[in-house]
């Protein structure tokens, strides 16, 4: 089990790498940047709307990771996990109705720019976590089946 779930490890810090990187180099120039195209009424809050959501995703992550390490402990049938997955499921939420909450923002700018691929951008990055968090959430349901179905069996014998 050590080695998939190393893999899974490695590949949670690789989708995570980008996205600091992102927002150590990247979104600090946003400001500077979009000095002259938007006014700044619309740039700092949609700035600090993206801090915290990707925050929110930087929770999940290591949530995902001690997911994989209850997994490695053999305790992936246990109330840790579940709690792992309800903070996912949390997570998930978070960014979707902060997103959600920024659509006027997101929409404004685009009509600023005359870019309708944002308002796009901004639907997806609702919705998609939108999706994360019911797959989390049926995996929570089957996990909690999977401990009652366990515990039951305990009893048993």
């Amino acid at each position: 089990m050590k080695r998939e779930t190393l893999f899974l490890k490695i590949v949670v810090i690789l989708i995570g790498l980008p996205v600091l990187a992102l927002c150590i180099f990247w979104l600090p120039t946003i400001p500077n940047k979009t000095a002259g195209d938007y006014p700044v009424y619309l740039v700092y809050p949609v700035l600090i709307g993206v801090y915290v959501t990707v925050m929110a995703y930087f929770v999940a992550l290591y949530q995902a990771l001690r997911l994989l390490s209850y997994i490695d402990k053999n305790k992936a049938f246990s109330e840790l996990s579940i709690k792992a997955l309800k903070n996912i499921i949390y997570c998930a939420i978070i960014i979707s109705i902060l997103y959600g909450a920024g659509m006027p923002l997101i929409y404004e700018m685009a009509q600023e720019a005359d870019a309708p691929g944002l308002v796009v951008l901004g639907l997806v990055m609702t919705c998609a976590p939108i999706v994360i968090a019911v797959f989390a959430a049926v995996l929570q349901k089957l996990l909690k089946n999977a401990i009652e179905i366990k515990s039951e069996n305990d009893l048993t014998v």
